[in-house]
């Protein structure tokens, strides 16, 4: 058999579906791996790569588990090496630092479990300090598109592994953007989660108040794929240290957003200005409404990332390696880091204080905006011009990044083009904490239009091959939920069933009501809507008890289709406002004889209404067939 390369999760499984096996798609990625090496004398992108022994024993865990739920059956990832896999050294970037770990960080044991298969351990900044991929023993990580030039940091093995294909996804870090940086630089989507979502147990912290992992892949879809593994909150190590608690707000966003852009964005490039006023251009032709904002708060912020208390942080973990003197410690690292000896403990309440003063005056802006685009990165810089001013370089690119997780909030980097001497450039879209699965999905859809390849020219990027459908392990474990039935333009597939989306609900069941409802089809629109009138005392057709229909003659009930979706109690009063007269929400009786709330109508609104009750239900009046989602069954509680 020829050998078989594809990039995407989806090509994979085509590969799989084909009668390909596991062994036959990745030992030649393997393969080329090992002939690479690893830094320092071989390929600066890797610190280590998984010997055959290591690849046998994956190899042979998911084959004997055919047949079981394996939703990344045979997917090749590589991780940063601040990140524990079992049986293998973490350095951290610091040669001495040679000792095997006994277990797996979380977020690699639910990798291994879906079924992932890992080549690979990557090449980073030093102790992650660093948005630069220059501060390493093992050898600065050049760019994929230009050896001149810096592949961003401080993940940048990650985003090299996979912008060259040899890995299909990859996780960093990112605590001032080292997951959305090397994104930019190296024409991928890197994701950054919400912090708290997703477990940094086994994780060598940088910071570890504000610590994420994050998610490098060619389409915004495998992000997507990779995080509903990974942000499991149901399933975490009972002593997790957890200084945010998982949060899940949203799953999507409506139709048309309220984009909040700075007034005059600092980009140093003059030839990356344009790709950035194209990306504002597909903003409005897209349907969406861009406003200007003060991005103040998010610089006062991000000034106190490095210039306030939180860099001792990062000496609590590298302290140990400056104070020896370590030989493998990177100057630059070094002189970052050992700021942290100059603050006291007063300093780090100040700095405190100042960070939820930011806090609240950032929140202010969701009050105006539901996004948020800037660009990555001011520049792309020349390894050269990093190597004479290391520090202020390195700076200057945490320009829009440093801020986002200080704040809470979660961001993805997507690529906006390539400038003229074709290098990649890209814009970070950021939404409010909780928002992961909404921004995914929203990136997914913004990646329709883009025409430039994936990676260091892979190949053409292909549009999702469906709709996103998020479905967070225990995602609402603890969180109260209400029931509620939708009859019409709620309906998945129909106009207004983003208002259900945007509330983060999930559908519970699709059954029917009780034998006892008229359905009538309501005047106006669009969007066209029917509405539910219970007949009171009056069972099915041909029943005692039937009531008189509005315009005179008796009727009788009949069973209607509905849709019942769970809705987060915090949702709720949101949703509620949108639902314009006639209608509202009272209680529905189900044909299993349970109640919930439902879509109700005032009697008013029936007076030129059309009676529709013959159909059974909105879809069949429309004629219009049910679009697939999950099977799901109505939970025992009524919330």
């Amino acid at each position: 058999m020829s050998e078989i390369r594809p990039l995407s999760i989806s090509q994979f499984e085509q590969a799989y579906a084909s009668g390909a096996s596991a062994r036959q798609v990745l030992t030649p990625i393997w393969q080329r791996l090992n002939a690479l090496g690893c830094g320092p004398c071989g390929d600066s992108a890797f610190i280590a790569i998984a010997n055959i022994e290591q690849l046998d024993a994956q190899l042979s865990a998911i084959e004997s588990r055919v047949g079981d739920d394996l939703p990344l059956y045979g997917i090749p990832f590589v991780v940063k090496d601040n990140i524990n896999v079992a049986g293998w050294p973490t350095t951290a970037g610091l040669p001495s630092r040679n000792a095997r770990v006994s277990r797996s960080a979380h977020v690699v044991e639910l990798l291994q479990r879906a079924g992932a298969v890992l080549l690979a351990k990557t090449n980073l900044d030093q102790f992650a300090t660093g948005l630069v991929g220059t501060r390493s023993p093992f050898g600065a990580v050049p760019n994929p598109f230009s050896e001149a030039h810096i592949s961003g940091g401080s993940s940048s093995g990650s985003a090299s592994a996979v912008a060259r294909g040899l890995a299909c996804f990859a996780l960093g870090t990112d605590t001032a953007g080292s997951g959305r940086v090397p994104a930019a630089f190296c024409n991928l989507v890197g994701f950054k989660p919400t912090p708290g979502l997703v477990s940094t147990t086994g994780v060598l912290p940088a910071c570890a108040s504000i610590d994420c992992v994050s998610i490098f892949a060619l389409v915004a879809e495998d992000a997507a794929r990779v995080l509903q593994v990974i942000a499991n909150p149901g399933e975490r190590p009972a002593d997790e240290l957890c200084f945010h608690a998982p949060v899940v707000e949203r799953l999507a966003f409506g139709r048309s957003l309220r984009v909040g852009v700075a007034s005059n964005p600092e980009i140093d490039d003059l030839d990356a200005r344009p790709l950035y006023e194209q990306a504002l251009a597909r903003l409005r032709s897209l349907g969406h409404q861009v406003v200007v904002i003060d991005i103040s708060p998010l610089d006062d912020a991000a000034a106190l990332l490095y210039e306030g208390p939180w860099v001792a942080e990062r000496y609590a973990v590298a302290g140990a390696a400056i104070e020896t003197a370590d030989p493998g410690l990177d100057s630059t690292v070094v002189r970052v880091i050992g700021r942290a000896r100059a603050f006291s403990a007063t300093q780090a309440f100040e700095g405190l204080y100042a960070l939820k003063a930011a806090q609240a005056r950032a929140r202010l802006i969701w009050q105006s905006v539901d996004l948020i685009m800037l660009p990555t990165a001011p520049r792309l810089p020349r390894r050269a011009e990093v190597e004479a001013d290391p520090v202020g370089c390195n700076a200057r690119l945490g320009r829009y990044t440093n801020s986002v997780n200080l704040l809470g909030w979660a961001a993805v980097a997507m690529p906006a083009g390539f400038t003229p001497e074709g290098l990649p450039w890209g814009v970070s879209f950021i939404a409010p904490g909780g928002c992961d699965a909404a921004l995914l999905d929203w990136a997914t859809s913004w990646e329709q239009g883009l025409e430039s390849p994936v990676g260091a020219g892979l190949g053409p990027r292909t549009a999702a091959s469906a709709q996103l459908s998020f479905e967070f392990p225990d995602r609402l474990a603890g969180e109260r939920v209400l029931p509620i039935a939708v009859v019409g333009a709620h309906l998945v597939g129909m106009p207004l069933h983003h208002q259900v989306v945007a509330a983060g609900a999930r559908l519970l069941a699709r059954t029917r009501t009780a034998a006892r409802y008229r359905l009538y089809a309501l005047s106006g629109g669009p969007p066209h809507r029917p509405a539910l009138k219970r007949v009171v005392g009056a069972g099915p057709a041909g029943g005692a008890g039937a009531e008189s229909h509005p315009r005179g003659g008796g009727q009788v009930g009949a069973s209607i289709e509905v849709e019942v979706y769970g809705f987060p109690i915090h949702a709720v009063g949101a949703f509620l406002a949108d639902i314009a007269p006639p209608l509202g929400l009272g209680r529905i009786e189900l044909q299993d004889g349970r109640w919930v709330q439902g879509f109700i109508c005032e009697p008013w609104g029936l007076v030129d209404a059309q009676d529709i009750t013959a159909s059974g239900g909105w879809r069949y009046h429309l004629k219009v067939e049910a679009p697939e989602a999950p099977s799901a069954r109505l939970p025992q509680s009524g919330a």
